[in-house]
């Protein structure tokens, strides 16, 4: 173990050393003697310190301890975050493909995933997975799980499940596969021609799956498109470019400017796509990072459409992942990105627990719009000139705070995320559903009362139509939930419920929708209780006239 991470430090040791012949202007700091003060303290507590050490902790503590002093994004990821977020990014895993989750001890299949092995092998939703491999499921905790269904393509998993009216124990032998991981997607908005495309992440089949979902949504009638980037916290920027491309014509989208100018690069929108004349909002909030920021903010700069919700979170800084020898990586923020009007978004991080929690942000309130928020930075401004030099964490950190404008002359703000045209903010709910979503409570009363929508799909078939108009979550439903709320110790008050209700009740059709059918259907019910929806599907007309009154100027 030691030789190992001696390797990795004489490693190191080699990149700092050609950095100081190739670079040796980077830095003002003796890289050499600090370098040797590292190796000092290293060796004496190798050879010295009371105890035996793990040498590998200690270099990924030095790893993470740098890190700490720069930025907030630029982080070290361990083998297995490495592993996990790669899936992510790459769009796919392998294994047996089920949603699955923990019911009083007992692994439960929520759904098998559309196209994968388990649905080809029979597995049902409601399914109890009692063994795997031989190996006695029951008590196995949630993080256990895909130790045990993933692994490499064209390797054999055997389950022994209970199911419900099935007489002893059902064996299967799955064999896994690569397993899709979807980050977009799609559904018309019920009796519009509106179509909605929901993006969670930029992973690398981000843009792809977006044209798919686009040309099958317009098969479906779609002549307008709201863009959903919301709770999406970015990734890879190259996706975010294709993205915005399909949306404008030619023109910057984006340009990161680094402290080395070779890595510099701008991005530069090309005419012809697809989506470049359709009618467009964009939803964002405080999730929206990064990638996100970089659509929603060429699409506002160059007047293509209009942007709605809450403040998105303000990350404008572009990392570049670097592998190291043992599968971990770190990630090193390079350089700033601009949008196409000059504005960087980035908040200011001094303070990264404030940065964290969102503190010193530019809030309106509902129905504002970019005027309003020049007038409140106006005010704050005045606030701040007046306040003698006392900090005031609720004040808007107003150093950062700049405006710029649009290809038509509309200002937009800058330092502090993307600001809407128009500020729509969700629906307030209650502790109420908060403890019934944070402890799985609507999950588990569906598995057990619901019997985890078998009786949906015998009653429905395929006709999610015929659903979506029909089905009621009942009085007598919500009264098992409240019995199951209260085995766990969850106060059910009335006048919360009675305030929650339409969340709650449309939140168990949504579950059952994605457990009968899929995530986008499930989506669609979810947007028939979604405010920022609806009211970006009223704002239309907003947005084009924003869009032509760029043209107008172009012309």
């Amino acid at each position: 173990m030691k030789t190992k991470y001696f390797k990795v430090l004489a490693l190191i040791a080699f990149g700092v050393f050609a950095g100081l012949i190739i670079y040796p202007l980077v830095s003002s700091d003796n890289i050499y003697n600090q370098w040797e003060k590292y190796k000092t303290v290293f060796s004496l507590i190798v050879k010295d310190y009371v105890d035996t050490v793990d040498t590998g902790k200690l270099t990924e503590g030095a790893i993470r301890g740098m890190l700490s002093d720069l930025d907030p994004h630029s982080v070290y990821m361990s083998p297995k975050q490495m592993k996990a977020e790669s899936e992510q990014m790459e769009g796919s895993f392998e294994g047996i493909g089920v949603e699955f989750d923990i019911y009083s001890d007992t692994l439960t299949v929520i759904s098998p995933i559309k196209g994968g092995p388990s649905e080809a092998a029979g597995i049902m939703p409601g399914d109890k997975i009692i063994k795997v491999n031989d190996g006695n499921a029951v008590g196995i905790t949630r993080d256990s799980v895909p130790k045990l269904l993933r692994g490499p393509k064209g390797t054999l998993v055997k389950l022994d499940i209970y199911r419900k009216g099935e007489k002893g124990l059902l064996k299967f032998d799955i064999i896994r596969d690569k397993i899709p991981l979807y980050s977009v997607y799609s559904y018309m908005l019920p009796n519009t021609d509106i179509g909605i495309l929901s993006v969670n992440r930029f992973a690398g089949t981000t843009h792809e799956e977006m044209l798919k979902a686009a040309r099958e949504l317009k098969q479906q009638g779609m002549q307008r498109l709201i863009l959903d980037l919301r709770g999406n916290g970015g990734g890879l920027l190259p996706q975010a470019y294709y993205m915005a491309d399909e949306f404008l014509e030619r023109d910057t989208i984006v340009y990161t400017v680094a402290r080395r100018t070779d890595k510099n690069q701008t991005f530069i929108a090309r005419k012809g796509n697809e989506l470049e004349n359709i009618p467009l909002v964009v939803l964002i909030d405080a999730g929206s990072a990064s990638a996100s920021e970089i659509v929603s903010g060429s699409i506002q700069d160059l007047d293509r459409g209009l942007i709605v919700g809450t403040n998105s979170f303000g990350k404008g800084l572009v990392q570049s992942q670097i592998p190291l020898t043992d599968g971990s990586a770190i990630r090193l923020t390079l350089a700033r990105y601009y949008t196409a009007s000059g504005r960087c978004i980035q908040r200011p991080y001094e303070d990264k627990e404030d940065y964290r929690r969102l503190v010193g942000r530019l809030e309106l309130e509902e129905g504002s719009n970019l005027e309003h928020a020049l007038d409140k930075i106006k005010k704050e401004e005045a606030s701040k000139n007046s306040s003698k030099g006392k900090k005031d964490t609720t004040k808007i950190n107003m150093d950062s705070i700049e405006v710029f404008h649009t290809r038509s002359g509309r200002p937009v703000i800058g330092g502090g995320g993307i600001t809407p045209d128009y500020i729509v903010k969700y629906d307030s709910i209650t502790m109420l559903s908060r403890y019934l979503y944070g402890r799985r409570v609507i999950d588990e009363f569906i598995a057990k009362s619901l019997n985890n929508g078998k009786d949906v799909k015998e009653k429905y078939g395929d006709d999610f139509n015929k659903f979506i108009k029909e089905f009621e979550v009942t009085n007598s439903m919500i009264k098992d939930l409240k019995e199951l709320a209260a085995s766990k110790d969850i106060e059910w008050d009335e006048d919360k419920y009675r305030n929650d209700e339409p969340y709650i009740k449309n939140d168990i059709k949504a579950q059952l929708a994605r457990i009968v059918w899929d995530m986008n259907r499930s989506q669609q019910v979810r947007s028939m209780q979604d405010r920022q929806i609806r009211k970006a599907s009223e704002l239309f007309p907003v947005a084009e006239k924003i869009r032509n009154q760029n043209k107008a100027k172009k012309n």
